[in-house]
Parts: structure tokens; C-alpha cells; sequence
């Protein structure tokens, strides 16, 4: 087992980590996420679309179908009208056609569509990344990371839904690496990563496909920062492009965290928060009532206890001015692989494997 390749598809970013342990290698790449990349490309067709693939991280592209749906006909199939949202009736409010798989290959024929195709594995842009490092395109294990807000049953919010996901596994579990999956064992629920790691499966791997929730990953991958060797408590809080999340962690166990959406959370409002998370002075409500995602607390220290604050994320600078103590780390040698390395750590500990020797 000595080829991995780690990919974290973010709302900004796509970034790649190609690490080989036998020889004691590593490559990695920081690249325009795939839903940048398809918004663009909706963004410069004219005429009629036509949307098939599978579910995938939403953002600018959702704006774009809406807008072209009032000028053409834009048909989506079924499987991928949830990337726009899970409620079909509300995709169809849009002006947007769902269809089948049969309609959608019928129209495939029609030279008055342009097809889009939705996924957040493009093999063939891998498959130039991977060769770029002049490597060969051939994995014993892949590990990829999204957000993941679930489909949530009637009546419940997806965001408490996300966290009731994360309270019932940390509660038995309270590791970050809990909430890593082999492609098999992700739950019906969780449909983005259930889609994510079918898309993995057209490339070429032999031992595994792991995939994990983005804000899980970015906790361990902040956490094997060097700034955080030998100490037990510490915080980190990774800034990302849509989402932010800081954790508590105490002897690498989750005590808490928090979740948000990076345009709606200010410095001095993160560093209050950063203090009161460990003291469990934070609530799922009082978050979510503020525009956030969320939070989860499982045990409590001291904030003057905590020995070190570690910053990650591209957007990690709104704490430049910080009167916290923070440390902007970069965990396995770049501030960019904070979700690849905490994927390759989980995956490690899963195989029973060393942490990789990347610092």
C-alpha cells in the first residue's frame, strides 16, 4: 500500500495530493474547483442546456441554470437536479425541467442542446494533474473530501440533520477520523459523498476508495501541524473559501466544534468564538440562529488550558490582526493540503499504518 492520492474539491479550490510511501515522495497541486470550472462553461453556452451527471457541490453554478432558464430551456435529470437542491419542486420553480435518464438520453440527440455533464471527479483533469508530476496514473488508494449536508427526511433541517450525523458518531467515537468512509460504507444519506466516491471509481485504483466530510478532514489535517506536536489541548480553525469550521481537540479527540459560512463570520466574532468552544460556552441553536451551520460539544477544558491555535484556510488572513495567539500553520508542509493530509492521516489510521512522514 504506497500510492495514495488525496483530493479535497472545495467551492474555490480542488486540491491534490499525490503521496507515495515506499519511496518517500509527494507531489500536490492547487487547481480551480470543478464547480468554478462548470459555472464558467454554463456561464458561455447559448441556447438550450441540457444537465446530467450526478450530485455535486452547488455554488455559483445553481445562479447561473437559474438565469439561463429564463432566456432557454434548461433540462436536468433527476440525479442531478439535487447538486441545485433536494427539493425538486423547488428546482422546477426555477424554470428548470427535470427528467429522467431516458428523456435525457433522447435529448442527448437533439443538436439544439449543449450538454453539461455534473461531477466532482473529471478522470480526464486528474488524469493531466497526475501526469504533470510525472508520476504514473495508478493509485493503491484514493481518498476524496466534500461537504456533505446529508438528505435530510421531511420536516428536518439539512443542517441539523448534518449535525446529528456528527453528534451520533462522536459521541461513540470522538476522532476525526470517525467520519471516514470506504466507497461501500457510506450512508444512503449522505448523497454528495455517495456520488463523489462512485465518480472515483473510474479511476485507476486497486486497494480503496475512502471519502470523508471536508470540515472532518480539515480538523485532523490542522491538527498534524507541527505547531501541535506534544501538546494535548489546542484549537484549530480552518478558513475555507464557503465554509469555515474550528474544532476543540484534546489528545486528538474532538471536544467541540463550530461550523459556518466564511461571508458571514468576522474576525472578532471568530475570536470569540475560538474562546468560549472549549468551555462549551457555544450552542448547536445559538449558532444556527446567528446564520452558522452549527456547533457540537462532547467536553469541556479551560480556553487559558489551550496550548496552541492553529489557522488554516485560503481565507485564513481575516485573522492577520488577531489578538489571539494563533499560529498560521501548514500542516504536511502547505497551508493549501489541510484537507488532503487530514484524509491521509484518517486513511492511515484506518490501515492500522504510521502517520506519513510529511511535516
Amino acid at each position: 500500500m504506497g500510492r495514495y492520492l488525496l483530493i479535497d474539491v472545495g467551492a474555490g479550490t480542488m486540491d491534490v495530493l499525490y503521496y507515495d510511501a515506499s519511496l518517500g515522495i509527494h507531489y500536490k497541486a492547487v487547481v480551480k474547483s470543478p464547480v468554478q470550472r462548470l459555472a464558467e462553461e454554463a456561464a458561455a453556452i447559448e441556447g438550450d442546456i441540457l444537465v446530467t451527471g450526478c450530485e455535486m457541490g452547488g455554488g455559483a453554478l445553481g445562479g447561473i441554470l437559474r438565469r439561463k432558464a429564463g432566456a432557454a430551456r434548461v433540462v436536468i435529470t433527476t440525479q442531478a437536479a439535487a447538486t441545485l437542491n433536494h427539493d425538486p419542486g423547488k428546482v422546477r420553480s426555477w424554470g428548470i425541467e427535470i427528467v429522467d435518464a431516458t428523456r435525457a438520453a433522447e435529448l442527448a440527440e437533439d443538436p439544439g442542446f449543449t450538454h453539461l455533464e455534473l461531477a466532482d471527479v473529471d478522470p480526464e483533469r486528474i488524469r493531466k494533474l497526475i501526469e504533470s508530476f510525472g508520476v504514473p496514473f495508478a493509485f493503491d488508494c484514493v481518498g476524496l473530501c466534500a461537504q456533505d449536508h446529508g438528505m435530510a427526511p421531511p420536516g428536518v433541517s439539512h443542517l441539523d440533520f448534518r449535525h446529528r450525523h456528527f453528534r451520533e458518531i462522536l459521541d461513540l467515537d470522538p476522532s476525526p477520523y470517525a467520519l471516514l468512509y470506504r466507497a461501500e460504507e457510506v450512508p444512503d444519506a449522505m448523497n454528495r459523498l455517495k456520488s463523489l466516491a462512485g465518480s472515483a471509481g473510474k479511476l485507476p485504483v486497486t486497494e480503496g476508495i475512502y471519502v470523508m466530510d471536508s470540515g472532518m478532514a480539515a480538523i485532523l489535517g490542522a491538527s498534524r501541524d507541527s505547531a501541535a506536536f506534544g501538546k494535548e489541548r489546542i484549537l484549530v480553525l480552518d478558513v475555507a473559501t464557503s465554509h469555515t469550521v474550528g474544532a476543540a481537540l484534546e489528545k486528538d479527540e474532538i471536544a467541540g466544534f463550530f461550523e459556518y459560512h466564511t461571508s458571514d463570520i468576522t474576525a472578532g466574532r471568530l475570536e470569540r468564538l475560538l474562546q468560549d468552544l472549549p468551555e462549551g460556552k457555544i450552542t448547536h441553536q445559538e449558532i444556527l440562529r446567528e446564520g452558522g451551520h452549527g456547533a457540537y460539544t462532547r467536553r469541556r477544558f479551560p480556553y487559558k488550558s489551550v496550548e496552541a491555535i492553529i489557522v488554516t484556510g485560503p481565507k485564513r488572513s481575516l485573522l492577520k490582526d488577531s489578538s489571539l495567539s494563533v499560529v498560521f500553520g501548514a500542516p504536511f508542509g502547505d497551508n493549501m493540503m489541510t484537507g488532503c493530509g487530514g484524509l491521509l492521516e484518517a486513511i492511515r489510521r484506518r490501515q492500522g499504518l504510521d502517520p506519513a512522514g510529511i511535516v
